[in-house]
C-alpha cells in the first residue's frame, strides 16, 4: 500500500501566550502545525489570524518564512500515513477551511488543560487540539489523552515521528538529500552518502 508523508512543525513564537504555555508545560515549542509538502508551502494550524493582534485567533494557513514565524525556534517531523488516511486528513482540513470564519481559537480550552477540566466548544480549537482532531482516524497516530487535553509535547513524543530539521524556521532547508532520506526511511544515512560518493567516482 502506498504511503504518503505529512509534516508536523513545532515552533516557539515567543508571544506572551507561548511564554505562558511554556511556563505551564515546562516544555519547549508549544505551537504545532500540520503540513503537506516537503518545502512546507502548505501548512495549517489554529493561531493568530492577524499576526499583529494576539486576540485574532482562528484557522490559519501559515507562511513559515513570513515575519511572524521565520525567526521561531522549530523542529520539523515527518510522519507516514496511508493514501486513504492522507486523503481523509486533507479533506477534513479543507472542510474547515471552507468555513474558516465560523471557527475560533479555543482560548478557554487552554484553561481546561491547566485546570484538568474537559471543556467542549463547537467550532473552536487550539493548535494541538486541531491537529489531533484531523489525525484522529489515523491508525498509527494514537495519543495518550482525550483530544481536549492534548498538548504539542504529547504529539511530539509519538514514536512514529521522524525528526528531519531543528533550528530557526526561516532557515528550513529544501535540499534534495532530506527528500531522499524521507523517501527511503529504512535506508541509513551512511549508505545513502556512500552511494553518492560511488556515483561521483564513477563520473
Amino acid at each position: 500500500m502506498r504511503e504518503r508523508t505529512i509534516y508536523f512543525i513545532f515552533t516557539d513564537t515567543g508571544t506572551y501566550l507561548s511564554r505562558m504555555i511554556n511556563l505551564y508545560t515546562n516544555k519547549p515549542l508549544n505551537h504545532v502545525s500540520i503540513g503537506f509538502d516537503h518545502e512546507l508551502k502548505e501548512v495549517y494550524s489554529f493561531g493568530r489570524v492577524n499576526p499583529k493582534n494576539p486576540f485574532s485567533g482562528g484557522f490559519v494557513r501559515e507562511d513559515i518564512r513570513g515575519d511572524f514565524l521565520k525567526d521561531s525556534n522549530s523542529a520539523v517531523y515527518a510522519f507516514q500515513v496511508t493514501e486513504q488516511e492522507y486523503i481523509g486528513i486533507r479533506h477534513h482540513i479543507k472542510e474547515i477551511e471552507k468555513r474558516a470564519t465560523d471557527y475560533k481559537y479555543n482560548f478557554i480550552g487552554l484553561l481546561g488543560i491547566a485546570f484538568k477540566i474537559e471543556i467542549r466548544r463547537k467550532n473552536a480549537f487550539f493548535c494541538s487540539q486541531f491537529v489531533a482532531t484531523v489525525m484522529k482516524d489515523t491508525d498509527s497516530f494514537k495519543l495518550p489523552k482525550p483530544i481536549n487535553f492534548i498538548t504539542p509535547a504529547d504529539i511530539r513524543e509519538l514514536s512514529a515521528l521522524q525528526l528531519i530539521y531543528q533550528g530557526r524556521l526561516g532557515d528550513y532547508p529544501k535540499h534534495q538529500l532530506a527528500e531522499e532520506v524521507l523517501e527511503s526511511p529504512k535506508q541509513s544515512l551512511f549508505n545513502l552518502v556512500t552511494q553518492k560518493v560511488k556515483q561521483f567516482v564513477v563520473r
